[in-house]
Order: C-alpha cells, then sequence, then structure tokens
C-alpha cells in the first residue's frame, strides 16, 4: 500500500523545487500513517472515510479529486505496512514536536471516527506516537482532546 501512495504522490503531486519536494514527501508520509490508522482494525468505515477526507482537506488542503485518488489507491491494495520508519523519520526531521502531537491527535480522530476504539488501533496510535518521539502526556492529551470533542 505505501507504495502505491507514494506512486500516487508522484505522479499527481509534482514538486516545482526541492523545498517543494520535501514538503510533499511530509504530505505523503502524514497521508500514508492516516490511511494505515483508517485500516488498523481491518474494516474500513464511512466515518473512518469521511473523517479522513476532511482531515486531509482542512491540513493539507487536497481537493476532493486528490483525495479521491489517494483512497483508491490505498483501497486498491490489501498489505499493512511492515516498517513505518520512512515516515516516521522523516516526520522527525521536519516536524515540530506540536505538528507531531497534532498528527497524533489525527490519528485518533480516525481510531474514534467510528465511535469505537479497536485494540488494534490503540496499539498503532500508541507505536506511531512512541516512533514520532511525542511524550505519554501529550499522547494522553491529545486523546482526551479528541474524546472531548467526540462527546454530545
Amino acid at each position: 500500500m505505501m507504495l502505491r501512495i507514494k506512486q500516487f504522490f508522484e505522479q499527481h503531486l509534482q514538486p516545482a523545487s526541492s523545498g517543494d519536494d520535501t514538503e510533499q514527501r511530509l504530505k505523503l508520509a502524514t497521508t500514508a500513517l492516516l490511511i494505515e490508522m483508517m485500516r488498523a482494525d481491518l474494516n474500513v468505515s464511512d466515518q473512518e472515510k469521511n473523517q479522513l477526507r476532511k482531515i486531509l482537506g482542512t491540513h493539507f488542503k487536497f481537493e476532493e479529486t486528490e483525495i479521491d485518488r489517494i483512497l483508491e489507491q490505498a483501497g486498491q491494495e490489501n498489505h499493512a505496512a511492515t516498517d513505518y520508519y520512512q515516515f516516521t523519520s522523516l516526520i522527525n526531521e521536519h516536524y515540530s514536536q506540536e505538528q507531531k502531537v497534532q498528527l497524533v491527535e489525527q490519528l485518533w480522530q480516525l481510531a474514534y471516527a467510528d465511535s469505537h476504539v479497536d485494540k488494534f488501533e490503540e496499539h498503532l496510535v500508541r507505536t506511531l506516537a512512541d516512533l514520532l518521539h511525542v511524550p505519554h502526556r501529550s499522547f494522553i492529551q491529545s486523546k482526551h482532546r479528541v474524546l472531548g470533542n467526540n462527546q454530545p
């Protein structure tokens, strides 16, 4: 799946310069982790798809057609990623601590999108937070912020 997402970005989001290249690679890395989160419980709900669309549209300002292509590419591949290092190392190199915490919060938003957090989803958020060097306190605070926003 990660290869297909990378191919999408290379084909449809061509960078104009090397600075843009880093930005595009960061978008790829972040999107790949978000898609993995959406698929963590092996049951991709409409709520999760909608939440991912919202995150990609708001955070990256992707247009609907770009989001559609990304989701289509992810849907064509059923294999889970075996290595997150290529993505988390890039994010660690370029994101501030605040941006990494924001990403963890977005992962929680996807986990809670269908009103149920599966053990695999919780494990993936925890694993990615550790790989992103997000302190446990920030990890928990981001979870509580998302839970607070999901309350009626």
